[in-house]
């Protein structure tokens, strides 16, 4: 790569007692690029993005977002920096409409809080956040639907544009594909791709034709370490990923 990369790793661990969740983890990500985690049940994928949110701290080494070493910062703090995450269980407001809760996502990044009497409504620049999200996502013509009525994979698509409505710079996104069905994951996919190139975002996903549709660097993980990074050609045909993680699967993704 020949741009510095927004938000990067260095040796990056995590101990929970004896178990070592993360274990000297490096990894570098990218405006414009959209860069895939993939490994087993346990592999500490999860692990990783709550360190990279702030969710957890870390046991040991260093992370960087623009050159910045933010690895004792809160989580508030990173996501008012500009590091957006979703998490595996979808957490929007159920009872609020689409652009409810997006304007409530983008107001969130005023400098002041709203005045108690005033209309959220007045407030055009949180609006307008609110509906440039929506549109990103896929979602404007369902602005005015409550999110209760939402399918699966619509509200999957309104957490990611809650994310959006805050303006990030980096998107950190659990497993957005998960219970997903072939139309829904194809929205995604969509939607993914849409928002990649003004974003650089770590995506960690067990959808494997979702993660090489989408990706532009793969990183396989195993045991809370970095078995090999590459583009998904390099990672589809290596032996040492194939071996250790992708076992039977071999024949589907060559």
């Amino acid at each position: 790569m020949t741009s510095e990369a927004v938000l990067r790793t260095e040796g990056l661990t995590r101990r929970f007692g004896g178990l070592v969740a993360n274990n000297n983890v490096a990894i570098d990500i990218h405006r414009g690029q959209l860069h895939a985690v993939l490994g087993p049940n346990g592999a500490g994928k999860s692990t990783m993005i709550n360190l990279l949110s702030g969710d957890l701290a870390p046991s040991s080494g260093h992370i960087f977002y623009k050159g910045q070493d933010i690895s004792g910062f809160s989580a508030d703090r990173r996501s008012r920096m500009g590091i957006g995450r979703s998490y595996q269980k979808t957490n929007i407001f159920l009872t609020f409409t689409v652009f409810e809760n997006c304007r409530l996502a983008a107001q969130s990044r005023r400098p002041h809080p709203a005045r108690v009497f005033s209309s959220a409504l007045s407030d055009k620049p949180v609006c307008e956040a609110a509906g440039r999200a929506m549109e990103l996502a896929g979602l404007s013509p369902r602005a005015n639907r409550h999110a209760a009525t939402l399918s699966h994979g619509e509200q999957r698509q309104l957490e990611i544009a809650m994310v959006l409505a805050t303006s990030p710079e980096v998107l950190l996104l659990d497993e957005p594909l998960a219970g997903m069905g072939g139309e829904e994951s194809s929205k995604m996919v969509e939607l993914l791709q849409r928002i990649t190139p003004d974003h650089s975002i770590l995506l960690v996903e067990h959808d494997m034709d979702a993660v090489f549709a989408v990706a532009k660097v793969v990183t396989v993980m195993v045991n809370g370490e970095v078995l090999e990074s590459g583009s998904p050609e390099q990672i589809k045909g290596s032996t040492q990923v194939q071996i250790a993680y992708l076992g039977a699967e071999e024949d589907h993704l060559g």
